[in-house]
């Protein structure tokens, strides 16, 4: 059961929630810059913050690394927060400390996402949120009791966030607060999937587009 909030507090409002968008990685199986690859009339990661902004997110923080300065060019007439990992070939809890260390310390939770999913939808954000002003500390969308991103954390667990698992990351924060985790089914399969190849790219992109990435043909 989840534990709501003592009578003498405040329900958590949306405003409260602040976002943490990684973009911090080589891109390596790939072998382009995921972030500024097309997606439909706008680039991923500009399809990332509207969908995190539609969702009722103001506040966003994108952890940059691998070439930082294109990505903060593109971005530049986006009200958004940076931060920089200076390692990108580390670990994905290096991106989320930096991210954390970077929120305002009014935030009361975040929502963790990741830029190789274009392809979420508002929905969900607002289904993560939801829960969370019903007094949910943790959230984690399914999607055929299939767990994925983003997620919600509260930042009671701000220094857990700061000091993860280098391998387990925020699985191991989840399985060790199991108790305090709600998860929530969502309408929505691209919750679980994400896109590390050319062909992840090109397919995901033919399903919510509806034609092939510029560029890559018909073949």
């Amino acid at each position: 059961m989840i534990n709501s909030k003592a009578k003498d507090q405040s329900p958590n409002t949306l405003d409260e929630v602040s976002a943490i968008l990684l973009a911090a990685g080589r891109s390596e199986r790939m072998g382009a810059l995921k972030p500024l690859l097309p997606f439909g009339e706008k680039t991923v990661i500009e399809t990332c913050i509207d969908y995190l902004r539609e969702g009722g997110i103001r506040d966003i923080v994108i952890v940059l690394g691998h070439h930082a300065e294109k990505i903060r060019d593109q971005l530049r007439t986006t009200s958004v927060s940076f931060a920089v990992n200076p390692d990108p070939a580390s670990e994905m809890n290096v991106s989320i400390s930096c991210g954390v260390s970077a929120l305002s310390l009014k935030a009361g939770a975040t929502v963790i996402a990741l830029v190789d999913q274009p392809a979420i939808p508002a929905q969900v954000v607002s289904a993560l949120c939801s829960e969370w002003s019903e007094g949910a500390r943790l959230v984690v969308p399914t999607w055929k009791d299939r767990g994925g991103h983003p997620v919600l954390v509260d930042l009671s667990f701000r220094e857990e966030l700061l000091n993860l698992d280098p391998n387990r990351g925020l699985k191991k924060l989840f399985d060790e607060h199991r108790a305090e985790v709600r998860r929530v089914a969502v309408d929505s399969s691209y919750v679980a999937r994400d896109m590390d190849t050319w062909d992840d790219y090109r397919a995901l992109y033919e399903e919510v587009v509806g034609t092939p990435p510029p560029g890559l043909g018909l073949g």
